[in-house]
C-alpha cells in the first residue's frame, strides 16, 4: 500500500466519528462487549493499544463485533506491525514515525495514523505521502494554539490530536480546519469498565459522537 493510499483510506476512518476511542484494555473479555458498546454509541472506529499483553486477543475478539473497525494503536515496530495484521487489526496508529515501521505498514498494506508533534515530523510525514497524521502528544505539544498555527503553512495536512483530550478540550480541536478528529480515552474509563457498565459507556461514547466538527 502506498502511503497516498493509505492517507486515503485513513481519512475515510477518520471521517466516520469524531472521536476515536483509545483503549487500554487489561482484560481480553471485556473486549467485545466494550467494542458493542463503543459502537452503539455512534464510535466504530476503535484503537486498541498495544500497552498490554491482553491487547491481541482484544483486538481478535472486537475485530468480530458487527459495525466496529479495529486497528492498533503503539506500533513501534516491524514486529508490532505483524502481531496487530495477524489478529484482525485494519488500521495502526503510531505515537511517532521511523522508516522501518512506515515500510512495514506499507508492505503489509495497513493503513497507519503516524505521530507527529512538530513542523519538521509533519513534513517529513507529508514528504513521503502522508497527508493524515496523528499530532501527539496534543496538549504537552502545545495543543490546540500549535496546531492552529500548523495549519497556515501545511495546509494539505490533516490531523487526529491525541494525548490530554477529553469532552471539555476536544471543542477546540475539532473548531480546526486541519484536524479530522480526535482521539480519546475519555469514552471508556477503566472503572466504567472493570464493573461492566456498558450502558454508561455507550453513553458516553453518544455523547462523544455528538461532537462538531469544523
Amino acid at each position: 500500500m502506498t502511503p497516498a493510499a493509505a492517507s486515503e483510506k485513513t481519512m475515510e476512518l477518520c471521517q466516520l466519528a469524531p472521536v476515536i476511542p483509545v483503549l487500554v484494555i487489561e482484560n481480553a473479555a471485556h473486549a467485545r462487549p466494550l467494542a458493542e458498546a463503543l459502537v452503539a454509541g455512534g464510535l466504530p472506529v476503535l484503537e486498541v493499544t498495544l500497552r498490554t499483553p491482553a491487547a491481541l486477543d482484544a483486538i481478535r475478539e472486537m475485530a468480530q463485533v458487527p459495525g466496529g473497525i479495529v486497528g492498533a494503536g503503539t506500533l513501534l515496530t516491524p514486529a508490532d506491525v505483524d502481531a496487530a495484521v495477524a489478529a484482525g487489526a485494519l488500521f495502526g496508529v503510531s505515537p511517532g514515525a521511523t522508516d522501518r515501521l512506515l515500510g512495514a505498514c506499507e508492505a503489509a498494506a495497513l493503513p497507519i495514523l503516524p505521530g507527529a508533534a512538530t513542523a519538521t515530523e509533519a513534513m517529513r510525514l507529508l514528504e513521503r505521502g502522508y497527508r493524515v497524521q496523528k499530532f501527539f502528544p496534543a496538549e504537552a505539544a502545545g495543543g490546540a494554539k500549535l496546531l492552529r498555527a500548523l495549519a497556515a503553512p501545511l495546509p494539505q495536512v490533516r490531523f487526529c490530536p491525541t494525548g490530554g483530550i477529553s469532552l471539555a478540550n476536544a471543542p477546540s480541536y475539532l473548531s480546526l480546519p486541519n484536524t479530522v478528529c480526535v482521539g480519546g480515552s475519555w469514552v471508556a474509563p477503566k472503572e466504567l469498565m472493570e464493573r461492566g457498565d456498558w450502558d454508561a459507556i455507550t453513553a458516553l461514547a453518544a455523547q462523544a459522537a455528538a461532537l462538531v466538527t469544523a
